[in-house]
């Protein structure tokens, strides 16, 4: 993947993001400050945001606009990034169950004859 294409990628400052999305520098160190939104920093200390992190901000600035409280927001993040979290390690585990499945389906096809056929048991 080049970096160009990479969202988890810390390119952007914030000055950058600050003007992506047309919100104040102090807002997003605030965004930091309160652990809503943690950027990883540069060499030299500078914040470094992803595309995934800028989204996120977008997020947090609209719940701001509605006048909803950081903590909240922060609550709202987490729950979110929990989610998104339990629902990948659902989709692997659906994936290994699947794979076993087919797995334990060859082996009774191989040992059991008649195996393949529903509803035919094999001999007693």
């Amino acid at each position: 993947m080049e970096p160009f294409e990479d969202d988890d990628l810390p390119l952007y400052t914030v000055g950058q993001v600050a003007e992506m999305l047309a919100v104040k520098q102090a807002f997003l160190r605030r965004v930091d400050q309160l652990q809503v939104v943690s950027p990883s920093r540069s060499g030299g200390g500078q914040r470094r945001y992803t595309r995934v992190e800028i989204r996120v901000i977008r997020q947090v600035a609209s719940m701001a606009d509605q006048g909803m409280t950081m903590p909240a927001i922060r609550r709202i993040i987490e729950l979110e990034q929990r989610l998104a979290e339990v629902t990948r390690e659902r989709d692997a585990l659906a994936g290994k169950l699947g794979e076993v499945t087919a797995t334990l389906r060859q082996v009774l096809r191989d040992r059991v004859p008649g195996g393949d056929r529903p509803g035919r048991p094999g001999p007693r």
